[in-house]
């Protein structure tokens, strides 16, 4: 009787390690995560730091778009100038301007402009500006692979979208640790399409011209003028 109940105590003692065991390992594991998530934030917030700290920035970047199920392969360069809230973006064949009020749209292609009114205050409202710091809301994250990219190391921080009906699956953004400038974005899509946005150069505090954003529609003497607002 007296071993059953030594059995007893020994099967329960060993219950009890294996649990708390268990418990252990989860709790570390919870603690690495929030440790990891600490990390990652602390760099974005670097990022975002750095970004608002500039009076004006200048970025020549290449976009790739694949898909391998649908044999997409493409690639496009453009490049934006942007100071505040105001910017020039040229990416396929297309000028946007926003002066802060309003977005003109110009399409050479078609003799076609296009000009409406933007709410800034909007959250969903896309501007280049706000893509340096898209990562702020929306977002769970933590520090992804670090890689030497050409003697420069990047630390990849990986994003996953809080909304079900976000069509990514996830983003990884990747972070120059000396400048703690933008290297790239990779969004990968949950039908297989990945985009990649990587800067070529990243230029800030350049002289502009007094007329840098704001629209002339003398320039366009032929083309149509499409107002939305």
């Amino acid at each position: 009787m007296k071993s059953k109940i030594q059995e007893s105590k020994k099967n329960n003692t060993e219950t009890m390690g294996k649990k708390f065991l268990l418990i252990a390992a989860l709790l570390f594991f919870s603690f690495s995560i929030q440790a990891q998530d600490k990390k990652a934030k602390e760099l974005l917030d670097q990022v975002t730091a750095k970004v608002q700290s500039y009076n004006t920035i200048i970025i020549d970047f290449k976009y790739s778009l694949t898909n391998a199920k649908e044999n997409i392969n493409q690639d496009s360069k453009g490049n934006v100038t942007m100071k505040g809230n105001q910017y020039v973006l040229n990416f396929m064949g297309v000028t946007k301007i926003f002066d802060g009020k309003k977005t003109y749209t110009i399409v050479p292609e078609d003799e076609e402009i296009t000009i409406s009114k933007v709410n800034e205050k909007d959250d969903n409202a896309i501007t280049p500006s706000k893509m340096l710091t898209f990562f702020n809301t929306g977002y769970k994250y933590n520090m992804d692979i670090l890689q030497n990219v050409k003697g420069r190391k990047i630390q990849y921080i990986k994003l996953v979208p809080t909304s079900s009906k976000d069509q990514r699956k996830e983003v990884l953004l990747g972070i120059d640790i000396q400048t703690k400038h933008i290297y790239n974005l990779i969004e990968i899509g949950k039908k297989g399409t990945k985009t990649t946005l990587t800067v070529n150069s990243f230029k800030t505090n350049q002289p502009l011209s007094k007329n840098q954003f704001t629209f002339a529609e003398s320039k366009y003497p032929n083309y149509y003028i499409n107002k939305l607002d």
